[in-house]
């Protein structure tokens, strides 16, 4: 019971997570204005904008996220999976504190300033680590499985850095992609444009456009190569299933440039990156702490 009910916190994690991103996407960020946890002054908002009910229905949406952690914390609490529980809950917490500090700074809507930029990366890093808690107290919560053969963790805590890595230039990227939408382009006029966006007159998070595509090209190049060597070792469905999930974000990457960042496509690739990060964190505890012989 415990596992099942972590496993669809964890899934009520990305969604939170996806609606984040269309907070962002649709320009609500500033819906409430700089109040929090208030919606502009209060509990609940009146004369509500289009804005306003994205940004406040987010909040609530995020609110239930707490209410959850929390039933998470105290029905692992006499369990195996007590530890990540408690861990996923501080992550619950500062991703809260993290919000707040976007709200409160204005770091929002229309904001371009290199603050914003970083807070939000930092604050998809956090999502990562508060998803890792939340799959490993899932994973804990169950019957233990076999462990894969060969490999340690190692190279796969390498692989978790490269996901981490990639992700948080894709959410300065994404930043840029809504601060500074583009029309599509193909064959020349791509390369025309990618030219353009790193003259220095731009904005540096136009500029900064060409960092994750390269990031996320060198981060799929290891994670095909290491899950191609583990599943010649053993079989593994989750090992197929990272494979397949890395070629279907290079995939989406590649179309998330050629169409210029549609909201629809910025949303699959981020839920199909939370999916890839999911079944990476699986694989870490399907291996052994150490190499086998």
């Amino acid at each position: 019971m415990l596992a099942k009910f972590a496993w669809f916190y964890c899934a009520y994690l990305i969604f939170v997570i996806l609606f984040g991103a269309w907070v962002r996407i649709s320009g609500s960020g500033a819906g409430c204005g700089n109040h929090w946890p208030t919606c502009e002054g209060e509990v609940i908002p009146t004369a509500l904008s289009v804005e306003k009910t994205i940004e406040f229905t987010h909040r609530l949406t995020s609110g239930l996220s707490g209410f959850l952690g929390i039933g998470l914390l105290v029905a692992a609490w006499r369990t195996p999976a007590r530890k990540w529980a408690i861990a996923s809950f501080v992550f619950l917490l500062i991703e809260a504190f993290i919000g707040a500090v976007l709200v409160k700074k204005e770091l929002v809507a229309g904001d371009t300033s290199t603050s914003r930029a970083i807070v939000i990366a930092l604050h998809l890093a956090n999502t990562l680590a508060l998803m890792f808690c939340t799959v490993a107290a899932a994973i804990r919560s169950a019957a233990p499985a076999t462990l894969l053969s060969g490999l340690g963790r190692g190279p796969l805590v390498w692989a978790l850095t490269a996901v981490v890595l990639t992700s948080m230039t894709g959410a300065i990227t994404a930043l840029g992609d809504t601060l500074f939408p583009t029309q599509p382009a193909l064959g020349p006029e791509l390369w025309a444009k990618v030219r353009e966006d790193l003259r220095p007159v731009h904005h540096f998070l136009v500029r900064l456009r060409i960092v994750h595509p390269l990031v996320a090209m060198a981060s799929a190049g290891y994670l095909l190569y290491l899950g191609t060597v583990l599943q010649r070792q053993n079989r593994n469905g989750w090992v197929v299933a990272a494979l397949g999930m890395t070629l279907g974000q290079v995939a989406l990457g590649f179309l998330n440039i050629l169409l210029a960042a549609p909201p629809w496509m910025q949303i699959a690739h981020l839920a199909l990156g939370q999916g890839l990060w999911l079944v990476l964190v699986r694989l870490f505890f399907l291996l052994p702490a150490r190499r086998l012989a």
